[in-house]
């Protein structure tokens, strides 16, 4: 039975096999649709093909905004060619607090918190906390959630049930 040992294996998993992105054939992404360029999620704003030359593939000029830095990327890729599309998932939580070092103090449906969303510059953090402390009303927060990362990207009054 010394055997037995090497016909142990470890497998390492960090997660639950969920993938951060999925491929896509270039020529199938669309605009306001999703892409990954230079490692990060970002949104299409625009997007041209050029006419296949002599030589070589159509191909698609795509210029898109980082979905959690507002910065302009480009990229341009041969229409046949693959990219990766990150996952994105919207969600919708109720605002429960702001702390004084600018978190969100968050809640889910189900009950859970969160507290590791920071308050977004600019004017999505202006009319979250405008809706929350000077008008004290009743806040839903979206957050907006790809690769590991975070953001609020929007907020509304809370429909009274």
């Amino acid at each position: 039975m010394a055997d037995d040992a090497q016909h142990e294996h470890t497998f390492d998993s960090a997660d639950a096999g969920a993938s951060t992105t999925y491929p896509m054939q270039c020529s199938a992404l669309r605009k306001n649709g999703f892409v990954v360029i230079k490692n990060r999620p970002c949104k299409i704003v625009d997007m041209s093909t050029s006419k296949t030359g002599k030589h070589g593939h159509a191909k698609v000029h795509l210029v898109a905004i980082d979905i959690f830095t507002g910065k302009k990327l480009e990229e341009l890729c041969p229409s046949t060619h693959n990219m990766d599309v990150p996952n994105v998932t919207r969600k919708e939580y109720q605002l429960l607090d702001i702390s004084d070092d600018g978190f969100l103090s968050l809640m889910s449906d189900d009950g859970e918190t969160k507290d590791d969303v920071k308050v977004p510059e600019g004017e999505t953090g202006e009319k979250i906390e405008k809706l929350f402390k000077t008008e004290e009303k009743e806040t839903n927060v979206i957050v907006l959630t790809s690769m590991g990362e975070e953001v609020a990207i929007d907020a509304k009054e809370a429909s009274r049930s």
